[in-house]
Order: structure tokens, then sequence, then C-alpha cells
């Protein structure tokens, strides 16, 4: 992750555990926390998305003026996201969970 984003534990975040389409933005992320993901956009969550390959991560966190979108492509090795029990629905992360399970793990292969 990159110095320039602060991670703490003053806001709640939340893994979708589908892989998304990096194509999508804000709106599109917002369809995916409120239809998939059954959530009500609430000041401080954070929620991240993975693309299907595990080489791209999304997180939006939401404000009250507004919407930040963190993008960030690997160009080697894949994330490694938390081994969780649900299916598609969003899954509860600490801040310490965010930084240190999606961190790039080296060639990992494809699920």
């Amino acid at each position: 992750m990159s110095a320039i984003a602060l991670f703490t534990d003053l806001h709640k975040y939340y893994l979708y555990e589908g892989r998304a389409d990096m194509r999508k933005s804000f709106d599109g992320l917002c369809g995916i926390v409120q239809n998939i993901m059954q959530r009500r956009m609430k000041e401080g969550d954070v929620y991240v998305f993975l693309n299907k390959e595990l080489t791209h991560i999304k997180i939006l966190l939401y404000e009250p003026d507004g919407f930040t979108l963190f993008y960030r492509r690997l160009h080697k090795g894949r994330f490694k996201p938390p081994v969780t029990q649900t299916d598609r629905g969003p899954v509860a992360l600490t801040a310490y969970e965010l930084i240190v399970n999606l961190q790039a793990a080296p060639s990992l292969p494809l699920p």
C-alpha cells in the first residue's frame, strides 16, 4: 500500500469476496456495495475490491462530502486475500488485516 493513504481503525473495512470488474468506478462499486453486499454506505466505511487475477485492488472510502477511490495494480505477484467463510458478502476487516493480508504475494497461482 502507498504511504499516501493512512488506514487506521477509525474506519470500518469490508472486503467484497466476489471479484470486481476493475472498469467499474464510483457508481459501479457503490452498486456492488448496495445490491450485492446488501450494505448501506455510511461515513467512514471503506470497501475493498479485487479483480479475478488478484493483481488489481480498488479501495472505496465514503466520506460526508464525497467518495475517495484508491486503485493499485501490481507489476509482479498477486494480492493474497484472507480466507473467509462467506459467499460474495461483506467480510469485515481491521486496518491491520487490510494492510497485512492484502500485501502482494510473489507469484501465487490463480485460484
